[in-house]
């Protein structure tokens, strides 16, 4: 995974936020975070969902029975930063409970069918973090 995400980062940060494959044309952010036990900066891309001028994330983990590994530094340091485009924002993670986070889940279903798939591959919820600027 860490290959296949260090080319993701690669490609983003030359075309100024802008990937190919199976993120082309999907709103994408590179999450900066403190790794939970190491305490070394962790970078992740993923996608987001704009909610007014913060970035909702998902924790799917394409479906897998665990949270990622970034979910957890979030939880452990919620101070962190997204790289956007070519904008570096500083950001504040906070777990959604079920009544914020469920339009915000329920939308990106409905835009991005794979993420329905995550849910029914797993008996987990899969969290939605909202990363809102500092």
């Amino acid at each position: 995974m860490t290959d296949y995400n260090a080319k993701i980062i690669e490609e983003f940060r030359a075309s100024g936020g802008k990937v190919g494959g199976s993120f082309e044309g999907a709103p994408l952010l590179l999450l900066h975070s403190t790794g939970a036990k190491s305490g070394q900066e962790r970078v992740n891309p993923m996608m987001y969902q704009a909610v007014g001028d913060g970035f909702a994330v998902f924790a799917s983990k394409a479906g897998a029975d665990t949270n990622p590994d970034w979910f957890h530094n979030v939880k452990a340091h919620p101070e962190a930063s997204v790289e956007v485009g070519t904008e570096t924002v500083q950001v504040t993670a906070r777990v959604l409970d079920d009544e914020e986070r469920a339009p915000i889940w329920e939308l990106q279903k409905s835009r991005y069918p794979g993420f329905a798939d995550y849910e029914e591959k797993t008996t987990r919820v899969i969290p939605v973090v909202m990363l809102e600027r500092r």
